[in-house]
């Protein structure tokens, strides 16, 4: 199985730009003017598409082995969360938000 996790924004460079700077790449492919995607894992995609009408309202959650290190490198390249917490059972979690408003967030277990 594919995914593919949709995020509509409003200005296609500043958003290529900002995720880019999230994810650590350049987007894998550009299947139009409109269009950007980034391939997270194998058969797992995160897009962004100009449709500013629905900017502004995505949440993803990606959850990763290596939370400490994802955030730390995400930082050098500029990004800080805007919120960090660990739940009750250890699961931790940091939201970061694009140029937009949309929720991108990355959990990690205890």
């Amino acid at each position: 199985m594919d995914l593919f996790a949709g995020v509509s924004v409003s200005n296609y460079d500043t958003a290529v730009a900002w995720y880019s700077q999230l994810l650590g790449a350049e987007p894998a492919f550009l299947p139009n003017d409109i269009e950007a995607v980034w391939e997270l894992a194998e058969h797992r995609y995160l897009y962004i598409e100009v449709v500013p009408e629905h900017a502004g309202h995505a949440q993803h959650t990606l959850f990763v082995e290596d939370f400490e290190g994802t955030l730390a490198a995400i930082a050098t390249r500029g990004l800080e969360p805007t919120t960090r917490e660990t739940y009750e059972n250890g699961v931790r979690h940091a939201t970061f938000f694009d140029p937009d408003g949309n929720e991108v967030s990355y959990g990690g277990n205890p």
